[in-house]
């Protein structure tokens, strides 16, 4: 457990990369003690599953804070939370080490079989259940820019399995009979170097005639939707968004649900929206949208309106990454009889929408819209066309003040290393930013600070290695992984 405690110190905001590194290689030298045990698989299962339950207890610490929004209804399932999410996501490795005892392999095919099997598991934790891939392993080289270039050719997922492998080989160095951990070290130093010369001759091109004004409110979760605040926070909005100096900004973008109400049932407001935006100016806002169907019935989603200059809504889109236990409650009815509810309060959760989309922005290049949580998927932030940039409106206030925003921040910076794509990111409490299509800042408001960012719109990049590629690159790396394994065995036994 201290073991996986040590790993996640590689994570924000700590970003100590060695530490990832040597909790692998410690890892799998736990295993090897545990394949020498009596009942070898349950010793190893519980060996990977403590490890993970301290990799994940210290990496996600900060989600207990977003309990403490509405104490009164949800504090006291704080410590049922400290132990059910990274108890479960925990299973994930345990699986592996289970797997790992069951098949292991004498020398260093057994380092294969464990990268196979560790970035196999971080795969499916990415995708099952709606998928959960925060703090995987490439995101251990936060510290690093230069060699997080690497995600524009072999994704999240491939840097995670090359530095799984990476850290594992560090296992062989007491046998000294492995060129192994050299050859890593080697391979790293060519990522590193080669991200060192793509940040060299990076383009630092902006779009013509696009000035974005991202507007960041600092609004407490916990006074939003009070009534006595409900006003304040839609005035501060709109005067954030207001210009009083300066260069008429084209495009105004607000966080994730920025107005404190149901837009659409507010005349008042769109008056106002129609007065901010008159002429010249577009406004990109999160929103909760409301659907009242034929049948009495009505859904809410979490939405995100584009309202073009006259002030006419010209788009619309709706959040399909939906968060467990914040936007719906998975099995219902069993978290019903527990008294567990949804920390975002209500009854019932929000409807999904159809899927990422590239929509099309007044006055902008075609953007693809992703609400908080969808930013974090890689490979899932695209729709059938292409986008020019990436919008990421988020309300990380209910991530805490510390680490949470910070690792959200930055997975949209590796997205946008990534998709060779420009990301425009409005956060509630922060961080907001301007990203560029190399996961470069170009501009930011730090977290918990009240204000608005003006930031020309950097160009994209043509079609990444990632994009084109990457889906296969990530399976012939499983696939050499999974040899590397296999082929020592196949040869010993004939």
């Amino acid at each position: 457990m201290l073991t996986g405690a040590l790993s996640a110190l590689a994570f924000e905001p700590v970003l100590l990369w060695p530490s990832l590194l040597l909790g692998y290689a410690a890892l799998v030298l736990l295993l090897d003690g545990a394949a020498g045990a009596p009942r070898k698989s349950r010793a190893a299962f519980f060996t990977g599953w403590a490890f993970g339950f301290g990799q994940f207890l210290l990496g996600l610490h900060w989600v207990g804070y977003a309990f403490l929004v509405d104490a009164d209804a949800h504090a006291w399932q704080i410590p049922l939370v400290a132990l059910l999410l990274p108890g479960g996501l925990a299973l994930f490795p345990a699986l592996a080490s289970f797997a790992y005892a069951r098949f292991r392999p004498e020398g260093i095919a057994r380092i294969f079989l464990f990268t196979f099997l560790f970035a196999a598991v971080e795969f499916l934790r990415g995708h099952m259940l709606t998928g959960f891939p925060w703090n995987v392993a490439a995101y251990g080289w936060g510290a690093s820019l230069a060699l997080l270039q690497s995600a524009s050719i072999i994704g999240a997922y491939g840097l995670s399995l090359l530095t799984l492998l990476f850290g594992a080989s560090l296992a062989l160095i007491p046998e000294r009979k492995s060129l192994l951990p050299a050859a890593m070290t080697i391979l790293f130093l060519v990522l590193w170097t080669g991200g060192l010369a793509r940040l060299a001759y990076a383009d630092n091109a902006t779009v013509d005639g696009v000035r974005l004004r991202i507007v960041q409110p600092d609004v407490p979760q916990s006074e939003k939707y009070v009534p006595q605040y409900v006003l304040r926070n839609w005035q501060r909005l709109i005067e954030l968004s207001r210009v009083r100096a300066g260069a008429r900004p084209t495009h105004i973008i607000w966080p994730e649900a920025a107005p404190p109400f149901v837009l659409t049932n507010e005349p008042v407001a769109l008056i106002q929206i129609g007065e901010l935006t008159a002429g010249h100016t577009a406004l990109l806002t999160g929103a909760v949208r409301v659907d009242n169907r034929p049948d009495g019935s009505r859904a809410l989603y979490n939405s995100f309106y584009v309202f073009a200059p006259d002030g006419h809504r010209v788009a619309t889109y709706d959040k399909f990454h939906l968060v467990p236990f914040g936007e719906y409650m998975p099995f219902q009815k069993i978290m019903d009889e527990w008294g567990l509810t949804k920390i975002t309060g209500g009854v019932g959760g929000f409807a999904a929408g159809a899927g990422p989309r590239t929509i099309q922005i007044p006055g902008a290049p075609p953007a693809s819209v992703l609400i908080c949580y969808e930013i974090i998927f890689p490979g899932e932030v695209e729709g059938a066309m292409r986008p020019q940039w990436l919008v990421n409106v988020t309300d990380d206030s209910w991530f805490g003040p510390g680490a949470g925003p910070l690792q959200h921040f930055l997975t949209a910076r590796v997205r946008a290393i990534e998709e060779g794509l420009p990301i425009a990111r409005a956060a509630n409490t922060g961080i907001s930013a301007m990203i560029d299509a190399y996961g470069r800042v170009r501009a930011q408001l730090s977290l918990g600070t009240q204000g608005a960012l003006d930031a020309p719109l950097p160009i994209a990049l043509r079609d990444t290695f990632f994009v084109r590629f990457g889906s296969l690159i990530v399976f012939m790396l499983f696939v050499l992984m999974g040899a590397g394994a296999i082929l020592p065995l196949s040869t010993r036994r004939t």
